[in-house]
Order: structure tokens, then sequence, then C-alpha cells
């Protein structure tokens, strides 16, 4: 996908990491809800690391991507993290953390099977008392087709990026993001497009697959400015 590859440069234009303090503070509350003292974190999908950029003040963390041009953006802006490369479906780092953290990466998963495959990766990378943390963008149930359109710039080059987020077919688990980017640099304006398909699954179906991965399930309620922006939050404890 173009955004995690020739377009990575813009990345910081699009989604400014400096906009995510107040967001990975609830994200830090809600990990704090293990059954033990949070310390080490793992983040599955971590992106450019912008959740990381707040969030390693209180924790250590360990940050694994697909994608190693993103994992060269949050390398750059939290150096002292441990990043790794790998797929949140099948990594195996042979060791265990008091808590993982998984943003909106977890929307690439497409099917039942491979978010369950998340959840058995963040359960074999648990201690007894730790927690799991999911942001889908979207629930099935909640879904509201909506636009954004924003603009940013760094002084030599200008970005409009535009997306709109719909659900094709209802009757399925599945909905789009069409992206839009007009970046100017030098006088020359370009223009790239590109859809982007996620898995969207129902509340029930969220925590269903948690439970059957062994994990106490609940969904966490979002309050104040930030609510509608997150949306949902998905919460599993393992037993101690």
């Amino acid at each position: 996908m173009k955004m995690y590859g020739d377009l990575v440069g813009w990345y910081r234009l699009m989604t400014p990491p400096e906009e995510y303090e107040q967001e990975a503070a609830i994200y830090a509350d809600g990990l704090r809800r293990a059954r033990r003292e949070v310390r080490d974190v793992l983040e599955l999908g971590c992106g450019a690391g912008h959740n990381a950029r707040w969030m390693k003040a209180a924790f250590r963390l360990t940050l694994v991507d697909l994608s190693e041009r993103m994992l060269a953006l949050s390398e750059e802006l939290n150096p002292e993290c441990r990043h790794v490369v790998g797929d949140m479906r099948s990594v195996v780092l042979g060791e265990t953390f008091d808590a993982v953290f998984v943003h909106d990466a977890v929307a690439y998963m497409t099917s039942q099977e491979d978010l369950r495959a998340v959840m058995a990766t963040a359960r074999k990378h648990l201690r007894p008392g730790g927690v799991v943390l999911f942001v889908p963008d979207d629930v099935r149930d909640e879904f509201e087709e909506w636009t954004d359109v924003w603009e940013n710039s760094d002084g030599e080059r200008h970005l409009r990026f535009e997306e709109h987020n719909r659900d094709p077919d209802p009757a399925d688990e599945l909905a789009e993001s069409l992206y839009r980017w007009t970046m100017t640099e030098g006088g020359e304006t370009t223009v790239v497009e590109e859809t982007h398909t996620f898995g969207m699954f129902d509340h029930a179906t969220w925590l269903a697959l948690l439970a059957a991965e062994g994990f106490l399930a609940e969904r966490v309620e979002v309050e104040g400015e930030l609510a509608e922006e997150i949306g949902a939050i998905f919460l599993g404890v393992l037993p101690e």
C-alpha cells in the first residue's frame, strides 16, 4: 500500500504525532486495568510510533509493525524503544509482557480468523493478569458512512488529505476507505488515490472472540471530547 510505502515521507503531515497526546493517555489508562502492575507493553501494529511518542513516558515499549518504512519513522521518533518487524497475526518474540496494545492497524484484519490470530498472538505474549487493548476504527453495528478532509504544511510542502469511509456491502464484515492525497512540493502538485479494505466486526463478535481466546472481555466506554473520534475500545484481561 502506498500509504505505508512510497508516501511514508508525507505521513507526519497527514497525521502529526503531537495530535495523539490526549488519545494516548486514554489508551494508557485502559492498559492500567490489568490485574498486575503494567510496566512492559507490547504494541502490535505501531505504525509511525505516534501513540508510543506519548506512552513511552509511562511504559517500557516494544513496537512491532509489518512495514519497515513505518518502523523507521517510529525509530526516528522513539529511539529509546525496541522495534521489531513482524506480522501481528504470527510474530513470536519468545517473551511476555504486562500488556499488549493494538491500535487501528487491527482494522486490516479482514476475517474473524485473522482477528482471532491477533488475539492469540496477544495471549501468548501476556503474563497472567495482563491485559490486551484493541482500538478498531469501526464497529459494524454502529457504523455510519463518513468523509473527512484536512490540510497541513511544513513550510516547503503542502498536503490536502481526503478520506471517505463506506460500507459497500452491509451483508459482509468488510468496509472501505478511499484516500486521496494532493501533494504540492517545489511548485509541482501530485495527486494519488488509493482504496484500503478493512475488517469490520460487530460488538458481539469482538467479545466472543476475546472470550474464546481465554480473556475476560469487556468494552470500555470513552467519555469526553474524544469519544466520537475513538469509538470502541475492547479489553481482554488474561486470568491470573
